[in-house]
């Protein structure tokens, strides 16, 4: 299970679902999540029995944190819960996904029923069954686009669904999912036209209680498409079909299409992110793209949902990233949903119930004087041009002031959310709407606004004073940019408007984060889909202004009174560390660092696999593997017996043992030192992100947990990150990593079998690394990342757009001034060699190659992923946050 668990992880990809409340609530518990709790224990018992506080819940939670927030996460599995199981997903499966991606399929709907969550499985199985008719020596036939379904197709047919039913039972069986199968008695059907079509069903009932009942007792139910007549006879339905009216009789919260596409797709070829049906179909379907099959899709999906509740909704995805679909707000393929129309106004006098429209604006304020600066402000907006959007039940409603009366431009003064609003996507058609009808907008967020990814997303810039970040789109003319961040610095909000503004509006105004919600509704969410009639901008946030700053100065050599205040450098022993996970390629290669490292002695290497035998490579001391658990790492702590904890462990496994270094510390006045190589904390902001070279090394040396970022995302950052304040579009990042890159584990991956003369694609979109170059450059990017035959190494070719004509000089010149005296970082002329990388401990950039235009270059950035990408950089880490010289141990380049 664990392997799945991790495959899950390794196939996320890109959008989601919907908006929720930030306010969390409790899980509901059921006879599912309880059945879950007791196969959680079994799925991690290699840790013997654990604390309360280091559940399996909370490490699932944390695991799936990896494909988005942890807030996310939260907050969908309480939706997702918060309804009778059957009524969670419907996901039909298609016959390719059977044959080309059943370990993808059965890994991600393994996780799902580890967290409790039980989908119903519907499968076709097309394809095969051309296959099985070709060898049979029967030619399929179609009429309208409708298999003829004749007695010997039939037979054909019902043994292969048969097999193909047996086939995802038992992979999902071997994942520790137990499955339930149904190849016959959920559909009853009449013929669809006997004389036309032969035997093919149309369905006019579905038997839910089986379903029903094989979830109650813990089971996936898996159905193949086929129906049966009132007689007995068996009969051929559509898979589509039948997913369609097992979602009629369920009414679940989604219904999923798998596919290998991952989305529909437009006149470009780029993928839809998301489709508002109310607002959108005429239009859609006036479109002369919208043809063939996407037309029929789009069409069959809008009579589904017509039928169905508000909140549920359609998603088209590949069958890997059935997790970032699903738990996060940005989803992963195309969301298909009913929608809201939106209403309008531009005087109160245009509200028909001016005591709704006071209610709607007082949940978002609390106090004795709620309803007095309502009063003001409504008075303020009898005197004030303004344009509202609100929908019919008024679950939401954004009020813009214009340019005009002392504002320079148009300003999002309210945005109000109620908890049905989110569920009903409201959110996104209100600012779909307005990025149509208000070519610039500004608007402010308080900076610690847990939310402030998705106003990053909306934004073609920001800066942040005094607390709060201003956002704004549409402002492209430097020197407009220039006065607005200005005006912001000097003035702060009340450049908003007039005069008066900041007295009259200031809460209305200021609170534009929190009022997406009020007290008991809902924030705003993570970050947005891109919608198939808006083109998206190029995001250009706070850091491209401030990453112009003088280059962060580092520690050279090892002070005997460190310069941070640490005690370990100062101390005759050397610092003692323990390394967590030990087994993998990372841990190998830092336990070959610690050996030559003349201040840091390695005490313990903990490995389940390895306990027992003996540590080879470390020369200073007889170390024996151990299988340290949480409670042994608790109590080390708290005896003071360990300078450094390095977690080299997967994606989302090392939670407990960080909550148990932190419950050792509550009883000891002992702090030790955390680094964490995986990437569970990378979006945490209570942990220093550890890539010295564009990161305040005062920040890491003073930091007592540090987050080792990721090889690709090491290499794409230095790529990139001299160019972000000269960004015109989104950089684009093609990557290909040697095959180490994939673990120890056997996978395709890092099958060189596999892999000679062939090269395979992590993921097309949405790897996580993707995310985390976006979030630390302050700048979206796309990333493609590969794996290939080689063992170690990454090279990436970069594409970078610029917002103004450059030459091949002037580009290089700007990487050498930013990284002179970086020991591990080399710019060098011509586009780097993986080869030349390969065992050297910094990185190297070149390239630097601008096309005709001027306003386009490419840059190549080489990094050997197993050294800068994780155990180097863990090791400068180390130095400066224990004291030492941050070079002390590593060869520099």
């Amino acid at each position: 299970m664990l392997s799945a668990c991790a495959v899950a992880l390794r196939a996320g990809a890109r959008r989601s679902i919907r908006r929720l409340p930030s306010k969390s609530r409790a899980i509901p518990v059921t006879a599912a999540t309880a059945a879950t709790a007791v196969r959680g224990r079994r799925l991690f018992a290699s840790s013997a029995a654990r604390p309360t506080d280091l559940s399996t819940r909370g490490m699932i939670v944390q695991t799936l944190s990896s494909v988005g927030s942890k807030r996310e996460v939260q907050q969908y599995l309480s939706l997702f819960t918060s309804v009778s199981s059957q009524r969670f997903a419907v996901i039909k499966v298609g016959g390719a996904i059977l044959t080309d991606y059943l370990d993808e399929l059965c890994s991600s709907l393994a996780f799902l029923y580890t967290v409790g969550l039980y989908p119903v499985i519907v499968h076709g199985a097309g394809p095969q069954l051309n296959s099985l008719l070709e060898q049979a020596g029967v030619e399929p036939q179609f009429e309208e686009g409708i298999r003829v379904t004749d007695v010997k197709t039939l037979r054909v047919a019902r043994n292969l669904f048969l097999q193909e039913n047996l086939n995802l039972i038992n992979k999902l069986e071997e994942k520790g999912v137990h499955a339930q199968p149904f190849t016959t008695g959920i559909f009853r059907a009449d013929y669809l036209n006997k004389d036309k079509w032969g035997y093919v069903g149309k369905v006019t009932g579905v038997n839910k209680e089986s379903i029903e009942t094989a979830i109650q007792n813990g089971y996936l139910p898996i159905l193949t498409s086929m129906a049966e007549t009132e007689d007995g006879q068996i009969l051929n339905v559509n898979a589509d079909v039948a997913a369609a009216e097992l979602a009629r009789a369920l009414e679940p919260l989604k219904v999923v299409y798998l596919s290998e596409k991952g989305g529909l797709f437009d006149a470009a070829g780029q993928k839809i992110s998301a489709i508002n049906l109310d607002e959108e179909y005429d239009h859609l379907m006036s479109q002369a793209w919208v043809k063939y099959g996407t037309r029929l899709k789009i069409k069959e999906i809008k009579e589904l949902l017509d039928t169905l509740p508000r909140t549920t909704s359609v998603a088209i995805i590949h069958p890997g990233d059935l997790q970032k679909e699903l738990f996060t707000d940005s989803g992963a393929g195309t969301l298909i949903r009913r929608g809201n129309k939106l209403l309008s106004a531009t005087s109160v006098s245009d509200f028909k119930d001016l005591e709704t429209l006071k209610a709607v604006l007082i949940r978002d304020r609390e106090g004795p004087d709620a309803m007095a600066t309502v009063d003001k402000y409504l008075e303020f907006l009898k005197d004030t041009p303004f344009k509202a959007y609100y929908d019919g039940p008024m679950n939401a409603l954004a009020i813009v002031l214009p340019r005009g009366n002392g504002r320079p431009q148009a300003t999002l003064a309210t945005l109000t959310i109620t908890k049905s609003g989110w569920l009903t996507h409201v959110a996104d058609n209100i600012f779909t709407t307005l990025q149509k009808e208000h070519p610039q907008l500004v608007w402010t967020v308080k900076e610690d606004d847990e939310n402030l990814g998705w106003f990053f997303d909306k934004a073609d810039g920001s800066i942040t004073r005094d607390g709060s970040v201003m956002f704004w789109y549409g402002i492209e003319g430097s020197d407009e940019v220039m006065q607005l961040m200005k005006d912001f610095t000097l003035h702060g909000r009340a450049m908003l408007g007039d005069s008066n503004l900041e007295s009259r509006l200031d809460r209305a105004a200021s609170n534009a984060s929190r009022s997406f919600a009020g007290p008991a509704a809902p924030r705003a969410a993570q970050q947005a889909r891109a919608y198939s009639t808006l083109a998206r901008r190029p995001a250009l946030s706070a850091p491209a202004f401030s990453q112009t700053q003088a280059r962060r100065g580092y520690v050279t050599t090892t002070n005997p009174n460190p310069p941070y205040g640490k005690k370990n450098a100062s101390k005759s022993q050397p610092a003692r560390v323990a390394l967590i996970g030990a087994r993998g390629y990372t841990g190998q290669e830092l336990i070959r660092l610690l050996d030559s490292h003349p201040n840091m002695d390695l005490c313990h290497v903990s490995s389940r696999e390895l306990a027992g035998k003996k540590l080879e490579g470390y020369t200073k001391r007889d170390v024996v593997y151990e299988n340290l658990s949480p409670e042994d790492v608790r109590d080390m702590e708290k005896r003071g017996d360990i300078d450094c904890w390095v977690m080299a462990l997967p994606n989302g496994v090392c939670k407990p043992f960080v909550d148990a270094v932190y419950e050792g510390r509550k009883s000891s006045s002992h702090k030790s030192v955390i680094v964490d190589l995986s990437a569970d904390y990378r979006f945490d902001k209570t942990w220093a992100y550890g890539l010295p070279e564009l990161v305040a090394r005062a920040d890491i040396a003073q930091a007592t947990q540090i987050a080792n970022p990721g090889c690709y995302a090491t290499a794409a950052q230095l790529g990139i990150s001299p160019l972000v304040e000269h960004l015109g579009g989104m950089p684009h990042i093609f990557g290909v990593s040697g095959y180490s890159g994939a673990g120890t584990k056997p996978s395709p991956k890092n099958d060189v079998s596999l892999l000679t003369g062939n090269i395979i694609p992590y993921s097309l979109t949405g790897h996580i690394h993707e995310r985390e170059v976006s979030s630390q450059l302050g700048a979206n990017v796309a990333f493609i990342p590969h794996v290939a035959v080689w063992f170690r190494g990454i090279h990436h070719t970069i594409s970078i757009p610029l917002n103004k004509t450059m030459t091949s000089r002037d580009i290089r010149q700007i990487y050498q001034d930013r990284y002179a005296g970086e020991k591990l970082v080399k710019v060098v002329g011509e586009a780097p060699l993986v080869k030349n990388i390969s065992g050297k401990h910094g990185v190297e950039i070149g390239g630097f190659e601008v096309d005709k235009s001027g306003k386009r270059v490419v840059v190549c950035a080489t990094i050997d992923n197993l050294l800068k990408g994780a155990a180097t950089q863990c090791l400068q880490n180390m130095n400066l946050a224990l004291g030492y010289a941050e070079y002390e141990g590593i060869p520099v380049m």
